[in-house]
Protein backbone atom coordinates (compact mmCIF):
# COMPACT_ATOMS: atom_id res chain seq x y z
CA UNK A 1 0.00 0.00 0.00
CA UNK A 2 1.28 3.46 -0.89
CA UNK A 3 2.23 5.68 2.02
CA UNK A 4 4.36 8.75 2.77
CA UNK A 5 7.53 6.62 2.82
CA UNK A 6 6.91 4.40 -0.21
CA UNK A 7 9.73 5.96 -2.22
CA UNK A 8 12.15 5.34 0.66
CA UNK A 9 10.98 1.73 0.87
CA UNK A 10 11.93 1.24 -2.78
CA UNK A 11 15.54 1.81 -1.70
CA UNK A 12 15.69 0.19 1.73
CA UNK A 13 12.99 -2.48 1.56
CA UNK A 14 10.10 -3.23 3.92
CA UNK A 15 12.13 -4.84 6.72
CA UNK A 16 14.36 -1.78 7.03
CA UNK A 17 11.37 0.54 7.07
CA UNK A 18 9.85 -1.52 9.89
CA UNK A 19 13.11 -1.13 11.79
CA UNK A 20 12.99 2.65 11.34
CA UNK A 21 9.36 2.84 12.43
CA UNK A 22 10.26 1.08 15.67
CA UNK A 23 13.33 3.24 16.40
CA UNK A 24 13.59 6.06 18.91
CA UNK A 25 16.22 8.73 18.25
CA UNK A 26 17.34 11.51 20.56
CA UNK A 27 18.39 14.75 18.85
CA UNK A 28 20.03 17.25 21.16
CA UNK A 29 20.17 20.74 19.66
CA UNK A 30 17.79 21.52 16.79
CA UNK A 31 19.31 24.64 15.30
CA UNK A 32 21.01 24.95 11.92
CA UNK A 33 22.39 21.39 11.88
CA UNK A 34 20.02 19.58 14.23
CA UNK A 35 16.88 20.95 12.60
CA UNK A 36 17.79 19.33 9.30
CA UNK A 37 18.66 16.10 11.11
CA UNK A 38 15.15 16.03 12.58
CA UNK A 39 13.56 16.91 9.24
CA UNK A 40 15.29 14.08 7.41
CA UNK A 41 14.66 11.51 10.14
CA UNK A 42 10.96 12.42 10.20
CA UNK A 43 10.79 12.11 6.40
CA UNK A 44 12.60 8.77 6.60
CA UNK A 45 9.96 7.18 8.81
CA UNK A 46 11.73 7.10 12.17
CA UNK A 47 8.93 6.25 14.58
CA UNK A 48 9.89 8.28 17.65
CA UNK A 49 11.92 11.47 18.00
CA UNK A 50 12.95 13.12 21.26
CA UNK A 51 14.02 16.76 20.82
CA UNK A 52 16.11 18.74 23.28
CA UNK A 53 16.57 22.52 22.96
CA UNK A 54 15.65 25.54 25.08
CA UNK A 55 16.15 28.21 22.42
CA UNK A 56 13.44 30.34 20.90
CA UNK A 57 13.58 31.07 17.17
CA UNK A 58 15.43 34.31 16.49
CA UNK A 59 15.25 36.63 13.48
CA UNK A 60 18.88 35.81 12.72
CA UNK A 61 18.04 32.08 12.50
CA UNK A 62 16.02 32.56 9.31
CA UNK A 63 19.05 32.35 7.04
CA UNK A 64 19.83 28.73 7.96
CA UNK A 65 17.36 27.02 10.33
CA UNK A 66 14.51 25.02 8.83
CA UNK A 67 12.03 25.94 11.56
CA UNK A 68 12.80 29.65 11.37
CA UNK A 69 10.36 31.83 9.43
CA UNK A 70 8.95 35.25 10.19
CA UNK A 71 5.79 33.57 11.48
CA UNK A 72 7.72 31.41 13.99
CA UNK A 73 10.14 34.00 15.40
CA UNK A 74 9.86 34.07 19.19
CA UNK A 75 8.47 30.53 19.51
CA UNK A 76 10.35 27.65 21.09
CA UNK A 77 12.15 25.56 18.49
CA UNK A 78 11.04 22.23 19.92
CA UNK A 79 7.38 23.23 19.73
CA UNK A 80 7.62 24.36 16.10
CA UNK A 81 9.56 21.19 15.27
CA UNK A 82 6.93 18.95 16.84
CA UNK A 83 4.17 20.60 14.80
CA UNK A 84 6.13 20.17 11.59
CA UNK A 85 6.96 16.53 12.33
CA UNK A 86 3.30 15.74 12.91
CA UNK A 87 2.41 17.50 9.67
CA UNK A 88 4.85 15.15 7.92
CA UNK A 89 3.67 12.03 9.75
CA UNK A 90 0.90 12.23 12.35
CA UNK A 91 1.90 8.83 13.78
CA UNK A 92 5.44 9.88 14.72
CA UNK A 93 5.87 10.00 18.50
CA UNK A 94 7.52 13.26 19.56
CA UNK A 95 8.74 14.20 23.01
CA UNK A 96 10.01 17.74 23.57
CA UNK A 97 12.44 18.81 26.29
CA UNK A 98 12.79 22.55 26.73
CA UNK A 99 16.22 22.57 28.29
CA UNK A 100 19.89 22.75 27.37
CA UNK A 101 21.79 19.49 27.71
CA UNK A 102 24.52 20.15 30.26
CA UNK A 103 26.02 18.22 33.19
CA UNK A 104 23.35 19.62 35.54
CA UNK A 105 20.44 18.55 33.29
CA UNK A 106 21.85 15.26 31.95
CA UNK A 107 20.27 13.13 34.68
CA UNK A 108 16.83 13.88 33.20
CA UNK A 109 17.60 11.51 30.34
CA UNK A 110 17.79 7.73 30.42
CA UNK A 111 19.94 7.25 27.36
CA UNK A 112 19.46 3.47 27.33
CA UNK A 113 15.94 3.95 25.88
CA UNK A 114 17.30 5.25 22.58
CA UNK A 115 18.39 3.40 19.48
CA UNK A 116 20.56 6.31 18.37
CA UNK A 117 21.68 9.68 19.72
CA UNK A 118 22.54 12.79 17.71
CA UNK A 119 24.75 15.45 19.26
CA UNK A 120 24.08 18.79 17.56
CA UNK A 121 25.00 20.83 20.64
CA UNK A 122 27.00 24.03 20.23
CA UNK A 123 28.95 23.89 23.51
CA UNK A 124 31.94 21.66 24.23
CA UNK A 125 30.75 21.01 27.78
CA UNK A 126 27.38 19.72 26.59
CA UNK A 127 28.88 17.65 23.79
CA UNK A 128 31.36 15.92 26.08
CA UNK A 129 28.68 15.13 28.65
CA UNK A 130 26.35 13.63 26.05
CA UNK A 131 29.00 11.64 24.21
CA UNK A 132 30.54 10.13 27.36
CA UNK A 133 27.13 9.18 28.75
CA UNK A 134 26.03 7.69 25.41
CA UNK A 135 29.20 5.61 25.27
CA UNK A 136 28.64 4.41 28.86
CA UNK A 137 25.05 3.47 27.96
CA UNK A 138 26.20 1.53 24.90
CA UNK A 139 24.05 3.59 22.54
CA UNK A 140 25.36 4.67 19.10
CA UNK A 141 26.04 8.39 18.92
CA UNK A 142 27.07 10.74 16.12
CA UNK A 143 28.37 14.23 16.78
CA UNK A 144 28.32 17.39 14.70
CA UNK A 145 31.53 19.37 14.56
CA UNK A 146 31.83 23.02 13.54
CA UNK A 147 29.59 24.31 10.73
CA UNK A 148 29.95 28.05 11.32
CA UNK A 149 32.16 30.38 9.27
CA UNK A 150 32.32 27.92 6.35
CA UNK A 151 31.05 28.20 2.77
CA UNK A 152 31.94 24.91 1.01
CA UNK A 153 29.36 22.19 1.77
CA UNK A 154 31.31 19.67 -0.32
CA UNK A 155 34.03 19.56 2.35
CA UNK A 156 31.83 17.78 4.91
CA UNK A 157 32.30 14.07 5.52
CA UNK A 158 31.53 11.33 8.02
CA UNK A 159 34.62 10.16 9.91
CA UNK A 160 35.95 9.06 13.26
CA UNK A 161 36.90 11.98 15.50
CA UNK A 162 40.53 10.80 15.54
CA UNK A 163 40.72 10.98 11.74
CA UNK A 164 39.61 14.62 11.55
CA UNK A 165 41.78 17.58 10.68
CA UNK A 166 41.58 21.37 10.31
CA UNK A 167 38.31 21.73 12.29
CA UNK A 168 39.05 23.66 15.53
CA UNK A 169 36.11 22.12 17.40
CA UNK A 170 37.17 18.61 16.41
CA UNK A 171 40.68 19.34 17.70
CA UNK A 172 39.32 20.35 21.11
CA UNK A 173 36.98 17.36 21.23
CA UNK A 174 39.78 14.93 20.32
CA UNK A 175 41.89 16.12 23.23
CA UNK A 176 39.05 16.05 25.76
CA UNK A 177 37.73 12.66 24.64
CA UNK A 178 41.21 11.17 24.83
CA UNK A 179 41.44 12.33 28.46
CA UNK A 180 38.14 10.58 29.16
CA UNK A 181 39.21 7.31 27.56
CA UNK A 182 36.81 7.55 24.61
CA UNK A 183 38.65 5.83 21.77
CA UNK A 184 36.21 6.46 18.92
CA UNK A 185 33.34 8.75 17.95
CA UNK A 186 31.50 9.03 14.65
CA UNK A 187 31.32 12.67 13.57
CA UNK A 188 30.39 14.85 10.65
CA UNK A 189 33.04 17.50 10.09
CA UNK A 190 34.49 19.80 7.45
CA UNK A 191 38.17 20.11 6.60
CA UNK A 192 37.59 23.65 5.30
CA UNK A 193 39.50 26.27 7.27
CA UNK A 194 37.01 28.61 8.97
CA UNK A 195 36.59 32.12 7.56
CA UNK A 196 37.01 35.05 9.91
CA UNK A 197 33.62 36.85 10.14
CA UNK A 198 33.42 40.45 8.98
CA UNK A 199 33.64 42.86 11.90
CA UNK A 200 30.58 45.00 11.19
CA UNK A 201 28.69 46.30 14.20
CA UNK A 202 25.69 47.15 12.01
CA UNK A 203 24.86 43.46 11.48
CA UNK A 204 26.19 42.03 14.73
CA UNK A 205 24.08 40.48 17.48
CA UNK A 206 26.66 41.88 19.85
CA UNK A 207 25.40 45.41 19.38
CA UNK A 208 21.89 44.78 18.04
CA UNK A 209 20.56 41.84 20.05
CA UNK A 210 16.98 40.96 19.07
CA UNK A 211 16.44 38.16 21.59
CA UNK A 212 13.30 38.64 23.69
CA UNK A 213 13.70 39.55 27.37
CA UNK A 214 14.38 36.53 29.55
CA UNK A 215 16.23 34.55 26.86
CA UNK A 216 18.36 32.04 28.74
CA UNK A 217 21.38 32.05 26.47
CA UNK A 218 22.07 35.04 24.23
CA UNK A 219 24.65 35.28 21.47
CA UNK A 220 25.98 38.41 23.16
CA UNK A 221 27.68 36.28 25.82
CA UNK A 222 29.71 34.35 23.25
CA UNK A 223 33.36 35.08 22.70
CA UNK A 224 32.73 35.04 18.94
CA UNK A 225 29.48 35.20 16.99
CA UNK A 226 29.90 32.94 13.94
CA UNK A 227 28.73 33.73 10.45
CA UNK A 228 26.64 31.14 8.62
CA UNK A 229 24.97 30.28 5.33
CA UNK A 230 21.81 28.47 4.28
CA UNK A 231 23.66 25.61 2.60
CA UNK A 232 26.42 24.57 5.01
CA UNK A 233 24.56 23.60 8.24
CA UNK A 234 21.85 21.89 6.19
CA UNK A 235 24.37 19.65 4.44
CA UNK A 236 25.99 18.71 7.75
CA UNK A 237 22.57 17.86 9.18
CA UNK A 238 21.55 15.75 6.21
CA UNK A 239 24.83 13.82 6.33
CA UNK A 240 24.19 13.04 9.98
CA UNK A 241 20.65 11.91 9.26
CA UNK A 242 21.88 9.69 6.44
CA UNK A 243 24.42 8.04 8.73
CA UNK A 244 21.74 7.44 11.37
CA UNK A 245 19.27 5.89 8.92
CA UNK A 246 21.91 3.69 7.31
CA UNK A 247 23.17 2.51 10.71
CA UNK A 248 19.68 1.82 12.06
CA UNK A 249 18.76 -0.23 9.01
CA UNK A 250 22.20 -1.84 8.62
CA UNK A 251 21.77 -1.07 4.94
CA UNK A 252 24.51 -2.12 2.54
CA UNK A 253 24.11 -0.24 -0.75
CA UNK A 254 26.88 -2.32 -2.31
CA UNK A 255 24.72 -5.43 -2.19
CA UNK A 256 21.82 -3.70 -3.95
CA UNK A 257 24.12 -2.28 -6.62
CA UNK A 258 25.63 -5.71 -7.13
CA UNK A 259 22.15 -7.15 -7.59
CA UNK A 260 22.35 -9.40 -4.50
Amino acid sequence: MLNAFSRTELIYGREAMERLSQSRVLVVGIGGVGGYVVEALARSGVGALDLVDDDRICLTNINRQIYATHSTVGRFKVEVAAERIHDICAETAVRCYRCFYLPDTADQFDLTQYDYIVDAIDTVKGKLELVTRAKAAGVPVISSMGAGNKIDPSRFRVADIYDTRICPLARVMRGELRKRGVDSLKVVYSDEAPIRPVEDAAVSCRTHCVCPPGTARKCTVRRDIPGSTAFVPSVAGLLIAGAVVNDLTAFDPGQRRAGV
